[in-house]
């Protein structure tokens, strides 16, 4: 389902003024008419004794990632062979954040930066349970990093800016939604999920930043309803950075979280009428060697019963790390069988490994 922004939200003034306007149209703004109109008039904004904000460092900090991914990925039947998002400079030493499904075994990473040259990357981290990857530019990149924002302090209907390497015309205004749990049929929870509207189109990797430009999060996914409850209003999910602050320093050191990794089964499971029903098997995965099938419905984890994608995560995290043993009740056809299912980190069913 995509959705390109309202032409309202496209602003083709220059750069500097532009971001002044955007700036303090977030900092005024208390709802979602406030992100949908004209943008304010930047000569005026200037006047009125605002601090321009220096939006072509912002923009040198802002990179075009492109992936191709090894031969024969796994993850290519779901993600392509050929991927394209957004980075965001964070660190001195030329670190990049983007969304981990695009360097998801990574034959090689380009950058693109605000002046068109093409770098070549190396991927540093990558993190399964938020979603989250690291880069780093192998050339020094011209670029001052962005500072990581508290998106813990994020208000509903808070104006917020979307920006992507499209550049300044492709800058968005948008309103948070919601900020709540979010869960995924490839074995995915995030507790405090960003929810803005109305969504952007090429928001994979997407820098979400608050009225000082700061990054708030890292854009994932495009969604039906963006909101908690009531009429629906579409919109985008976005991986909050404080989810990434207390994994960055082990990331950047050896590539991935410390500590055991999660268990991982290898089933997508989608939640439908109050069941939960395999939708798709990953091929030599765990739940594909225990002899589980799409069309499979979820009963129980170790005897306890299950009904949401929420439920079943928490229950298997909550028995061990990876390589832990995971009992599975599940109706297959007319028959209900109990399954072992034996875990691995999910890290270890790609090829090559996503890390150093």
């Amino acid at each position: 389902m995509a959705h390109r922004p309202r032409s309202s939200q496209r602003f083709p003034f220059r750069v500097t003024a532009f971001l002044v306007s955007l700036s303090l149209c977030i900092a005024g703004a208390s709802g979602p008419a406030a992100a949908t109109d004209a943008p304010v008039n930047a000569a005026a904004a200037t006047s009125a004794g605002a601090v321009a904000p220096d939006a072509e460092k912002l923009f040198k900090a802002i990179v075009k990632v492109q992936v191709r991914a090894i031969p024969d990925a796994r993850s290519s039947a779901s993600l392509g062979t050929e991927r394209e998002g957004t980075g965001i400079v964070i660190g001195e030493d030329n670190l990049i954040v983007t969304i981990g499904y695009l360097i998801v075994e990574a034959d090689a990473v380009t950058l693109i930066d605000r002046r068109g040259r093409s770098l070549p990357a190396q991927v540093v981290g990558y993190d399964h349970a938020t979603g989250l990857g690291l880069l780093r530019s192998v050339v020094p990149l011209d670029a001052t990093p962005v500072v990581l924002g508290e998106p813990g302090r994020l208000a509903r209907r808070e104006a917020v800016l979307v920006v992507t390497h499209e550049g300044p015309d492709e800058v968005a205004l948008a309103h948070v939604a919601s900020r709540r749990l979010f869960t995924a049929n490839w074995e995915y929870l995030l507790e405090q999920a960003i929810f803005t509207s109305p969504p952007v189109l090429n928001w994979s990797g997407a820098a979400l930043l608050d009225k000082d430009l700061r990054l708030l999060g890292i854009g994932s996914l495009i969604v039906r309803n963006a909101t908690e409850e009531g009429e629906r209003e579409p919109g985008n999910m976005f991986v909050p950075v404080d989810a990434l602050k207390p994994i960055l320093a082990d990331l950047v050191k050896t590539g991935r979280r410390a500590g055991p990794a999660r268990p991982w089964l290898g089933l997508a499971a989608d939640e439908a009428q109050g069941r939960l029903v395999v939708s798709r098997v990953s091929a030599d995965g765990p739940a594909d060697s225990a002899g589980i099938e799409v069309g499979d419905i979820i009963l129980a984890v170790g005897g306890e019963p299950v009904r949401t994608q929420a439920e079943f995560y928490r229950k298997v995290w909550g028995g061990g790390s990876a390589g832990s043993e995971v009992p599975l009740r599940v109706l297959q056809g007319v028959e209900v069988k109990d399954l072992k299912l034996r875990s691995i980190d999910r890290v270890d069913y790609f090829r090559p490994k996503t890390m150093h």
